[in-house]
């Protein structure tokens, strides 16, 4: 029994089973004041009207991007002054000459920073026709201030084609340098999320990569078999995988940038999978039963120089390498009787459980920081109706994320760190989601077939 699931989670190949469990409501975390986000006024940027439709897909992206970070108060439009500055020279400071009406008040820092705004940054600038291209100036001030010198936090030109994907491409770009520039990260805009899909009543499954937000969907692998596990290299420059072209599980790679496959070694063995990349793109981790029994083996980005990691009794599968550091790896065994995640070093030494117990632990996935771990458990519920967790590595204290709605497996943390992407079968077919890291803001990506495994990369 035990190697029947420890074969079916190296090969991620088990289809997710609808929960029987009582459904209750997720978490829901309350802030105090003192740790809300910053407030920001994201005023429409006008641009020419032969390009509005681009200009308004613009302005629709931007804010969709901010607002998606999870890192800003975004203030509705509704409590906005009538006009705002298109550049700094408009700016004005002299508040006894500001209007008593507020929406007169664009032009002021005052306006922005007073109510009913009461913002503490601001968004603005204009977007131009050159030569047949949108041009945006942009530019974020910090309203607080008492001048326009101290207020100015950052400006940039921006082009793109006078299209709604250029608009798109161009919103994503000024969206992650306002959030660059305001200390916050980068946030979600442009970075993208890679996935195994199957259509309904097939059995072959794909690689398929999207956007942040679910839109832009693209099959990566089309092999006509069953592509598994996909991890992406910190550089974003190629994908790895489990696929059963061959028969056996193997891991291919391809290249994200021209598509074609490229050469890895896979060893002499009835199982190869679960492959990891190492943060400096030097090595890869994976699972092989090269020795007889599934071990954690590592090797060059071509298969070459491998070398066996884990020695352990047990099945080890499902390596995660620290993306901080690379010291560390997360991976799944069966060492202590039910599937556990386990930390060991780079070399295998110091290995330890880090799940409690109890249960089946399984899919293990670093957040960008190499301080904390996401897994699926099934703690406190019968077998297969896993829920996502955060342990702290360093105290081994466990936040529980999802609350029993279905089956909530495969996490994989956004480059920014603030959202973790997931499958869940909550509303019948397993799908995509993501959530903020703490558990709310919830949204679905996929609805289309089944889809599962996601992991999130930055490009």
């Amino acid at each position: 029994m035990r190697d029947h699931w420890m074969r079916a989670v190296a090969l991620v190949a088990a289809i997710a089973c609808p929960s029987a469990a009582q459904q209750q409501p997720d978490a829901v975390i309350v802030l105090s004041d003192e740790q809300r986000d910053p407030r920001i006024a994201l005023p429409e940027i006008r641009g020419p009207i032969g390009s509005a439709h681009a200009v308004d897909q613009f302005n629709d992206e931007v804010w969709k991007a901010l607002e998606a970070s999870g890192r800003l108060d975004i203030v509705p439009r509704s409590f906005y002054p009538r006009s705002a500055p298109r550049k700094p020279e408009d700016i004005q400071v002299d508040t006894k000459r500001m209007p008593k009406d507020p929406g007169a008040r664009g032009l002021w820092l005052g306006g922005w920073a007073d109510t009913p705004v009461v913002a503490r940054y601001l968004v603005y600038g204009q977007i131009d026709d050159v030569d047949g291209r949108l041009a945006l100036q942009g530019y974020v001030a910090d309203v607080s201030q008492e001048s326009v010198e101290a207020s100015y936090i950052f400006g940039k030109r921006y082009y793109s084609e006078a299209n709604a994907a250029g608009a798109r491409g161009m919103a994503f770009d000024f969206a992650r340098d306002i959030l660059k520039n305001l200390g916050l990260g980068e946030g979600l805009a442009g970075t993208r999320i890679y996935y195994v899909h199957r259509d309904e009543g097939d059995d072959r499954k794909e690689i398929w990569a999207m956007d942040y937000d679910g839109r832009n969907k693209q099959r990566i692998t089309n092999y006509r078999s069953l592509c598994l596990t996909p991890a992406i290299s910190p550089d974003g420059k190629r994908i790895a995988f489990t696929t059963f072209v061959e028969g056996v599980p193997e891991i291919y790679v391809h290249s994200l940038e021209t598509g074609r496959r490229l050469q890895f070694y896979n060893q002499d063995a009835s199982l190869n999978t679960t492959p990891s990349f190492s943060p400096d793109n030097s090595a890869i981790y994976f699972a092989s039963s090269a020795s007889g029994r599934s071990q954690i083996y590592r090797a060059d980005p071509d298969g070459g120089n491998l070398r066996r990691v884990s020695y352990s009794r047990a099945l080890d599968v499902h390596p995660s390498v620290n993306p901080k550091t690379g010291a560390q790896i997360a991976f799944v065994s069966g060492a202590s009787g039910m599937p556990q995640v386990y930390l060991m070093d780079s070399e295998g030494a110091n290995r330890r459980r880090i799940s409690g117990g109890g249960g089946d632990a399984v899919q293990p996935a670093w957040d960008p920081s190499g301080e904390r771990l996401a897994f699926a458990w099934t703690r406190g519920y019968e077998l297969g109706n896993y829920n996502i967790f955060l342990v702290d590595v360093a105290s081994q204290r466990y936040t529980q994320l999802t609350h029993s709605r279905g089956r909530n497996d495969h996490p994989s943390f956004s480059p920014s760190g603030t959202h973790i992407v997931f499958a869940s079968d909550r509303m019948g077919s397993t799908q995509i989601w993501s959530m903020r890291a703490d558990g709310t803001q919830l949204r679905q990506l996929t609805s289309r077939g089944v889809n599962e495994s996601p992991v999130w990369a930055t490009r």
